[in-house]
């Protein structure tokens, strides 16, 4: 008899942005002519660029002639672009990267959530909280989360990120062995300093255990001082993977496009001992199981790296950017504390007078009618705060300051 990953039935039943969707999806059935404000998921709305779809357009031509059409692209991506990567990403932050460290992938989601399949499932995880949730998902799917005690997985250390602390999580009080780490964060839209990403750093390294980056939002830092690439701090090409993506950058939301750095120096050990090489073991797990991005994906991200190409990414991040200030303002203004939206595209609010996070997303919907994302959805020590997106249209994130000045 056929037998199931029981691992899955340990699951919430659905993922949060199914269940917004749902609720959404019932007040519609309610009050279909309701003109609801979405803010929730992270969606872009804005165009892919010209120089993008240029590229596109000249790739998909490519496809269509015998001499320059192709098939099966290397696993790793086409060197074209990697090159690329490496001149534009990490070159001018005097970080030195090989080719065969970058991985291109079909956005970083899928890599943040299939990295632990090279990896021992006795491994002790810690997250911070709140946190994205397919960082935890993925690790309950494989069976390493262990079970929901009180909203908890039994097997994950919790660092906590709140106002007391500054959103800046604490060292773990314990030993653990693989870390997650979201900078620029997502849900809070806050960052971390050089001087503490220095700490986990140095406390991988002390305790031989392996960070994963994810560095998604990083184009959208707007102070000098904050770091785009952990490779920036010293030491930590040794125990790091970083994730990238093109989707909030140059809005491949819907291409799906991005990398994944596996140095060479990364290693793990093995059951009797012996240091392995990450980098070996990820790219036979790619071999195996992913067949590249296509090349039309590959052209369409190198386009993001012409001149004409990081023009018009940047002003369409500072499109995005102009949303969040907007909206962080407003809600000041509002007497909402607010936080988030200087160096990334997400606002993370408090809700008032401790109001829980699912029960200030039904007053939002009916009231107002605009859609959020409850912070408790992210962990435990999200609830009481909420996320709202910047990557909507200027005139909705208008309109829903309004509606909200309005309500209250």
């Amino acid at each position: 008899m056929a037998r199931v990953n029981d691992n899955f039935l340990k699951l919430p039943v659905s993922y949060l942005f199914t269940d917004i969707a749902r609720k959404v999806n019932a007040f519609k059935a309610t009050y279909p002519d309701a003109d609801i404000i979405r803010l929730g998921i992270g969606d872009v709305t804005q165009p892919l660029c010209p120089a993008v779809i240029e590229a596109m357009h000249k790739a998909v031509d490519e496809m269509a002639v015998k001499e320059t059409f192709r098939g099966y692209g290397p696993e790793h991506g086409y060197a074209f672009l990697q090159e690329a990567i490496i001149a534009n990403d990490f070159a001018p932050r005097s970080i030195d990267i090989q080719p065969n460290e970058v991985f291109i992938n079909d956005g970083a989601k899928s890599d943040t959530g299939n990295i632990g399949d090279i990896l021992s499932l006795d491994n002790i995880v810690c997250m911070t909280d709140p946190i994205y949730p397919v960082y935890v998902d993925s690790n309950a799917m494989f069976g390493r989360a262990g079970d929901i005690v009180n909203g908890r997985w039994s097997n994950i250390v919790y660092v906590p990120c709140n106002a007391e602390n500054s959103f800046v999580p604490p060292l773990p009080d314990k030993h653990v062995d693989i870390i997650y780490l979201c900078y620029p964060n997502n849900p809070t839209g806050t960052v971390i300093t050089r001087e503490e990403l220095k700490k986990w750093v140095d406390y991988a390294l002390s305790n031989d255990a392996l960070i994963m980056y994810d560095a998604a939002y990083e184009a959208y830092i707007q102070e000098e001082d904050i770091p785009h690439s952990i490779y920036e701090i010293e030491g930590a090409k040794k125990c790091a993977i970083e994730f990238h993506s093109y989707s909030k950058t140059a809005g491949f939301t819907g291409v799906r496009c991005g990398y994944t750095i596996v140095p060479n120096d990364v290693t793990a050990k093995s059951a009797k001992g012996e240091r392995i090489h990450l980098n070996e073991l990820w790219n036979r797990r790619q071999c195996t199981k992913f067949n590249g991005t296509s090349y039309i994906q590959h052209r369409a991200a190198e386009a993001t790296y012409s001149p004409e190409g990081k023009e018009q990414v940047r002003v369409t991040i500072g499109y995005y950017m102009e949303n969040a200030r907007i909206m962080r303002q407003a809600l000041t203004d509002m007497g909402y504390n607010v936080y988030g939206g200087v160096n990334a595209p997400y606002i993370w609010l408090q809700t008032p007078d401790n109001m829980p996070s699912w029960e200030f997303f039904e007053k939002l919907l009916n009231g107002p009618q605009i859609v959020g994302t409850p912070g408790v959805g992210f962990g435990p020590c999200g609830e009481g705060y909420f996320r709202l997106t910047a990557f909507g249209e200027r005139q909705d994130c208008e309109r829903a300051m309004e509606r909200m000045r309005n309500w209250l």
